[in-house]
C-alpha cells in the first residue's frame, strides 16, 4: 500500500479509501466488521462515511455506518486511522435538521462523534452545498471546530469549482481553516464534471481529491451489459442512469478495451478502472466500497498494478468525447 499526502497537509492517507455507504443498506453489521478488518490489515488507513448513511434504507434512521465504525474502532489504535465523515443531509426533524448552518453543524458533529465513539474526526466534509446558508457562516463554524480540536481538517464534497474557489478565498481573507480536499463524482464514464474545472483548480491549489463512485455504481465492473437482464441488486433494477450507460455504444467499446487490458495483466475490469484513476497525479485516494471481504479483496488487487502510458492513453482517448 502506498500513502499520499492529503493535499498540502502533512497527513498521510492510503491510496485507497474505504467507503461505507452500503453498510446498513446492502451490507449488514457482521460483513461491515469483516471488511473493516480486512482493509485495515491490507494497509488501508483511510475510512470515509457520512451521518446520513444509510438513511434511505427501510428502517434506517441514519448514522448506522458511523455506529458500526465507532464499535469497530474500539479494537484498533485510533491514531492509525484517518477518519472522514460528512454533514449536510437531514438528520432530525424541524427546519434546522439539515443544511450547513452553524446550528446544524454544531449538533451534527457532536452526534457523529458520539456514534463514532471518538473525540475528533480527521476530516469533516460538507456533503453538498447549502444554498440557504452563507458560505462564510459554514466556514466559520468549521473553523471553530478545528480550533477546539473536534476536527483536524475540513473538506468539501459535491461542490462545483466556483464554490470551492470562493471557500478558499474566504478562508484566506478571514484567516479560517482552509479547505484541504474535495470529494467529486469521478470515473472513466463520468469525467467532465471533475476534469473541466475542478481538476485544474485542485492541481493549482494543491487540494486533495477523494473521488467517489470510481466504478460508477458497478457499471465499470462489467456486470451490466447491453441486452442482458439487469442484475437483481439495489442499484441495478430500475436505475435509469445505469440504463443510459448500457445503451451508449461508446461505453460498450470501452468495456471491451478494458477487458483486453485486464486479460493482458491477469486483472479484472474493476482493477483496470481503479488503475486508470490512480494514474491521475491529481487524485489522492479513490473511495472503494465493498459489501463483503471477497469484493474488497478484488479491489485491493489494484495495489500492485499500474497501467502503462499507452494503456492509459487508449482509455483516455476512448472516453474523451465526454469532454467535448
Amino acid at each position: 500500500m502506498e500513502y499520499k499526502r492529503l493535499g498540502r497537509t502533512g497527513l498521510k492517507v492510503s491510496e485507497l479509501c474505504l467507503g461505507t455507504m452500503t453498510f446498513g443498506w446492502t451490507s449488514d453489521e457482521k460483513n461491515a466488521y469483516e471488511v473493516f478488518d480486512a482493509a485495515f490489515a491490507a494497509g488501508v488507513n483511510f475510512i470515509d462515511t457520512a451521518d446520513v448513511y444509510s438513511r434511505w434504507a427501510p428502517g434506517n434512521p441514519g448514522g448506522v455506518a458511523e455506529t458500526y465504525i465507532g464499535k469497530w474502532m474500539q479494537t484498533k489504535p485510533r491514531d492509525q486511522i484517518v477518519l472522514a465523515t460528512k454533514a449536510r443531509g437531514r438528520m432530525w426533524d424541524g427546519p434546522n435538521g439539515e443544511g450547513l448552518s452553524r446550528v446544524h453543524i454544531m449538533k451534527a458533529i457532536d452526534d457523529s462523534l458520539r456514534r463514532l465513539q471518538t473525540d475528533y474526526v480527521d476530516l469533516y466534509q460538507c456533503h453538498h452545498p447549502d444554498e440557504t446558508t452563507p458560505l462564510e457562516e459554514t466556514l466559520r463554524a468549521l473553523d471553530d471546530l478545528v480550533r477546539v480540536g473536534k476536527v483536524r481538517y475540513i473538506g468539501l464534497s459535491n461542490f462545483p469549482a466556483w464554490q470551492v474557489t470562493r471557500a478558499l478565498w474566504l478562508a484566506d481573507k478571514y484567516n479560517l481553516a482552509p479547505v484541504v480536499s474535495v470529494q467529486p463524482h469521478y470515473n472513466l464514464v463520468w469525467r467532465a464534471e471533475f476534469e473541466r474545472e475542478l481538476q485544474p483548480l485542485c492541481a493549482l491549489e494543491g487540494i486533495g481529491v477523494i473521488p467517489y463512485s470510481p466504478l460508477q455504481g458497478g457499471f465499470l465492473t462489467g456486470k451490466y451489459r447491453k441486452g442482458a437482464a439487469m442484475p437483481q441488486v439495489a442499484r441495478g433494477v430500475g436505475n435509469d442512469r445505469m440504463s443510459r450507460f448500457i445503451n451508449e455504444e461508446r461505453n460498450m467499446i470501452l468495456l471491451d478495451k478494458m477487458n483486453e487490458i485486464a486479460r493482458t495483466h491477469d486483472k479484472t475490469l474493476s482493477q483496470v478502472a481503479l488503475a486508470w484513476m490512480l494514474a491521475n497525479p491529481v487524485v489522492t485516494s479513490p473511495i472503494i466500497g465493498a459489501n463483503n471481504v471477497a469484493q474488497l479483496n478484488e479491489l485491493l488487487g489494484v495495489i500492485d498494478f499500474r497501467l502503462d502510458g499507452n494503456e492509459k492513453q487508449v482509455l483516455d482517448d476512448l472516453t474523451a468525447w465526454q469532454l467535448a
